[in-house]
């Protein structure tokens, strides 16, 4: 059984990804902001534990971070506000990962898109820009830690039913169920093949715990 600490612990992917780990017997503490939402983490068989991570220094996250086995960064702003992209996006999942160093929590699983790069080419006027900046420099900080990262690039996201099935050799980015990307992260988890790796996907024909080994 591992212990997982997992960060953005309402969103539609984390609630998925929740299930499935408490389902295969893992212990997943979901970190929330908002109170309300505790009951929805208990129904998907995690523990809830709120936190604000737009407030919370290194320090204070390495103190949250301490004694699990892997960190799961699935956290984000939810886009429209620039400042707070870049406060969440960027920041504090910045200082997650030096707050999982920190705390000697190795494994950490980055949730991130398709398209992140440092030449993510959205203009900087389009209302996404923001964002790619923010994922894009988390990213990169996060790769050049010396943590056991595994960063995840899932395309669009659908409510498809998820088939359980990826394409990791696809270099467009089209679509993907959040099911699917919630076995991802489950799969990623369970496999050190994925450590130190970069794994970019849409919905495809290949099972997700063998597409992950490709």
């Amino acid at each position: 059984m591992a212990r997982i600490i997992l960060f953005g612990g309402h969103g539609r992917v984390a609630l998925l990804a929740e299930s499935l780990l408490a389902e295969r017997g893992d212990s997943v503490t979901a970190v929330i902001r908002n109170p309300a939402h505790e009951h929805d983490v208990r129904a998907a068989g995690a523990h809830p534990l709120v936190a604000d991570v737009e407030q919370l220094d290194a320090d204070a996250l390495a103190e949250l971070i301490v004694g699990y086995d892997a960190v799961v960064w699935s956290a984000g702003a939810g886009g429209g506000d620039p400042a707070r992209t870049l406060a969440v996006d960027r920041d504090a999942a910045i200082r997650s990962a030096d707050a999982a160093a920190h705390a000697g929590v190795s494994r950490y699983v980055m949730v991130s898109y398709f398209g992140s790069s440092p030449e993510h080419g959205v203009d900087p006027e389009h209302p996404f820009f923001h964002y790619a900046e923010a994922k894009a420099a988390a990213d990169e900080h996060l790769r050049a830690s010396s943590l056991d990262w595994t960063v995840l690039g899932p395309s669009a996201l659908t409510f498809d039913e998820p088939s359980g099935r990826i394409d990791t050799r696809a270099e467009t980015s089209d679509s993907v169920s959040r099911g699917n990307v919630a076995a991802a992260i489950a799969a990623a988890l369970a496999d050190d093949g994925t450590i130190r790796r970069t794994i970019r996907f849409n919905d495809g024909e290949v099972p997700v715990a063998e597409a992950l080994r490709a």
